[in-house]
């Protein structure tokens, strides 16, 4: 999702000349296929958008597999950019890597300062690595590796697995499926009381390029639109946009995760760069693409 983003958005701009490579073209966690990659192609910078994601199901449920992948991937990638002369490196973390309790909003000095989120603590502590990585090359090499945390996204090309996927794409593709079975009740996950920040992956992709155009930017900045929203209220805006009329009710049994997670992207926002879609606009936006994916049969389902 977020690599498409970037490469649509890179499309825009000649000063870039985008290589990209796919999942099925470059295994990231084969520290020698990676190293190969870099020497053949020789790239000016690099920007880290491969990941390993889930909902809170999938990473209680994989958080082996969750923790290994995202570490092999940074390691490998972050060290053998090094080894070959690659001078930049922006690494895409996520917000889960702040502490479960932290002030809000949450900035990017609260690292390492409190106790994880435990339902996605294997994938927070995979990325915290990778932005440590970035700071500590940079701090040691002088080069400009460097990172942004985006809070939590959506968009075309999300993943609509039932289970492991995010709660937008979770929550379209089930109002969806109600809509068309005529149900008249869909259960969301959990109390609905959390409040959660949500960022549309263009806006992200925007703020990758005005990033690569800072010429010392700062080690981590934090990525959001600043629209706070309860997972209730997320579930009425998702049902209304698919245009489900019928009861949402809440499956308490399932977890909440963190009570509240808004980012303070001033850092980020101060430099000149700001979002452009109101949650409203990017969810109707998604359910657009989740549309035109499905009957292309092009829907990721992973």
């Amino acid at each position: 999702m977020v690599g498409s983003s970037v490469r649509r958005m890179m499309a825009d701009h000649p000063e870039f000349d985008v290589l990209g490579v796919s999942r099925s073209d470059l295994d990231l966690t084969d520290q020698t296929a990676v190293r190969r990659y870099f020497e053949s192609e020789r790239p000016d910078a690099i920007v880290f958008a491969a990941a390993r994601v889930g909902g809170i199901i999938a990473n209680r449920t994989y958080p082996a597999e969750f923790l290994y992948t995202n570490a092999a991937m940074a390691v490998n990638c972050i060290h053998s950019a090094w080894q070959c002369g690659v001078t930049r490196f922006l690494y895409l973390g996520s917000t889960c890597i702040y502490p479960r309790l932290a002030s809000q909003p949450v900035s990017e000095d609260s690292l390492l300062t409190g106790p994880l989120e435990e339902t996605n603590e294997a994938y927070a502590i995979a990325k915290i690595l990778g932005v440590k990585l970035c700071s500590f090359y940079r701090r040691q090499y002088g080069v400009r590796y460097h990172s942004i945390m985006p809070t939590n996204l959506y968009g075309p090309g999300d993943n609509y697995h039932p289970e492991n996927s995010h709660v937008i794409p979770g929550l379209l593709s089930r109002f969806h499926d109600a809509v068309e079975n005529g149900s008249q009740e869909v259960v969301v996950w959990g109390s609905g009381s959390p409040l959660r920040e949500f960022l549309f992956v263009d806006d992200l992709a925007s703020a990758i390029v005005h990033a690569l155009r800072m010429e010392e930017p700062p080690d981590v900045m934090n990525a959001g639109s600043g629209e706070e929203v309860s997972i209730a209220e997320l579930a009425q805006l998702c049902g209304d946009i698919v245009g489900f009329k019928g009861r949402i009710s809440f499956d308490r049994t399932k977890p909440d995760g963190t009570p509240r997670k808004l980012a303070d992207s001033s850092r980020l926002k101060e430099s000149g760069w700001k979002p452009s879609f109101l949650l409203s606009e990017g969810l109707r936006l998604a359910y657009h693409s989740f549309l035109e994916e499905r009957s292309g049969n092009r829907l990721r389902i992973c």
